[in-house]
């Protein structure tokens, strides 16, 4: 193990409509933006960052491996933590947002829903169940 390795600063995702997105993460979970230019938004998640950055602008990050397109199928999922998925979810489809899937119990003490952003990037609200 690698003990530097212990803190996430800053999520970067690849997206195709720039205003599209941070729109999204500013209306839907009320994000502050903390940096912006033309090739990027960054947004703070309680102590982390997450940088909205135009795909087209990815490749130099990730050479020699390629940027996959949107929707190309999902490659990872967030978990935030939350007191009441339930309510989290109501609040979602406010703002026009479709879950994936859930609520739902998992056998693993939590109660879960999931839902992607514009870009296909799946998040979930993830709630502790009690006696878990």
């Amino acid at each position: 193990m690698i003990k530097a390795l212990n803190e996430v600063e800053v999520i970067t995702l690849f997206v195709e409509d720039l205003a599209a997105a941070q729109a999204f993460y500013t209306g839907v979970f009320g994000l502050e933006v903390v940096y912006q230019d033309d090739a990027s938004a960054i947004v703070r998640l309680g102590p982390i960052m997450i940088n909205l950055l135009r795909r087209e602008q990815a490749p130099g990050l990730v050479e020699p491996a390629t940027v996959a397109s949107s929707g190309s199928g999902v490659r990872a999922l967030f978990t935030i933590r939350v007191t009441d998925v339930d309510g989290v979810c109501a609040e979602l489809e406010r703002h026009g947002v479709h879950l994936l899937n859930g609520p739902a119990d998992r056998p693993w003490g939590r109660r879960t829903a999931a839902f992607a952003d514009l870009d296909g990037n799946v998040w979930e609200v993830a709630q502790i169940l009690q006696g878990s």
